[in-house]
């Protein structure tokens, strides 16, 4: 992937240009047990929570090419018959409604994963992008799906004004989620069009790259 390729997929997550019509995910603590899971409709959401989830996505596609953007290559005997390839196209073949895949993936991460004392969310959500070819009159479907690893900052409690009375009182800012850690998508956007044998890992900090997580779901 190159930069204009990444900044055509960048635009794509905004309510009036993405396709993606429902978000999944759970919700992890510390100790690794999933808490919540997520499965909500793109469609049922306000505008400002549809630009919330459209938002963190986007973020595991920030950054820079070779820093905190990484491409993942597949050998060939990977894409022919390996379980992890194999787990990869059952979620974005299904635009990740395969509650199975999903699962396994979740499970995959999780087993990896190691936030120290921070819960955290792993949010999942499926494209199909018509790319347009100028002079050509022609459309490619880009099937794809994008993983984000978001924190999760524990609620604090603070003072805020209430309206209704006109004071300051004692307020919990509840569970937030932050933009992620790290993410990936897959399979990546090559000359515009999907290459299988390629996936892009994300790292909000490129001097830690979370291998652990890439050996897990790449191996």
């Amino acid at each position: 992937m190159n930069q204009r390729e990444l900044g055509e997929l960048r635009r794509r997550f905004r309510p009036e240009k993405s396709a993606i019509s429902r978000v999944y995910g759970c919700y992890v603590n510390s100790s690794r047990e999933i808490i919540a899971y997520i499965d909500e409709s793109m469609g049922l959401m306000s505008q400002e929570e549809q630009e919330m989830y459209l938002g963190l996505l986007k973020k595991a596609l920030s950054g820079g090419l070779g820093r905190n953007l990484i491409n993942i290559e597949f050998s060939t005997a990977q894409v022919a018959g390996s379980d992890e390839h194999r787990l990869l196209q059952a979620v974005r073949q299904s635009s990740a409604q395969d509650k199975d895949a999903r699962e396994a993936l979740y499970r995959r991460i999780i087993d990896a994963m190691d936030m120290g004392e921070s819960n955290y969310l792993i949010l999942l959500a499926a494209d199909t992008y018509d790319v347009p070819y100028k002079g050509r009159g022609d459309e490619t479907l880009f099937q794809y799906f994008l993983c984000s690893i978001c924190p999760v900052k524990a609620p604090t409690l603070e003072l805020k004004y209430n309206n209704e009375n006109s004071g300051f009182h004692s307020a919990s800012t509840g569970h937030i989620a932050l933009p992620p850690e790290l993410g990936f998508l897959f399979p990546a956007f090559d000359d515009r069009a999907a290459n299988i044998y390629n996936a892009l890992f994300y790292s909000k900090n490129a001097a830690e790259i979370h291998q652990e997580v890439i050996d897990a779901v790449f191996r």
